[in-house]
């Protein structure tokens, strides 16, 4: 994944261009994870108590403009100034973390079991 985004990467990247590189990076997360049958860690909710799998994880926008300082990809500077441009850009347009519209990935960021045991997504 770190080789394909250093590949991928450019700073002069438009929006677009950036949800489109983090949904295939995304994709290769649950493809590795499908293939090597890796499970989400047990957890106890601290809403309710209820003790089971987390939801599965995904790669977000800020994940990926941190993973491209972490790994050396670029220069901290010009990828924290994205990261700030993406955060304003992100809320302006009513976009996710995931750069969705809000409503299309709200059973992501809820409790797996919230539904069914609080009637709605917490």
């Amino acid at each position: 994944m770190i080789d394909f985004l250093s590949t991928q990467w450019h700073r002069d990247m438009s929006f677009d261009a950036i949800v489109r590189l983090r949904d295939d990076l995304d994709g290769m997360l649950q493809r590795i994870r499908s293939e090597r049958q890796i499970r989400p860690p047990v957890v106890k909710c601290p809403r309710c108590g209820h003790v089971g799998e987390c939801a599965e994880p995904y790669v977000s926008v800020r994940a990926m403009l941190l993973s491209i300082i972490r790994f050396n990809i670029d220069s901290a500077e010009p990828a924290q100034t994205i990261e700030k441009a993406w955060n304003t850009y992100r809320k302006h347009n009513g976009l996710d973390v995931y750069g969705k519209a809000n409503a299309a990935t709200a059973n992501i960021t809820g409790c797996v079991h919230s539904e069914s045991i609080h009637g709605h997504q917490g």
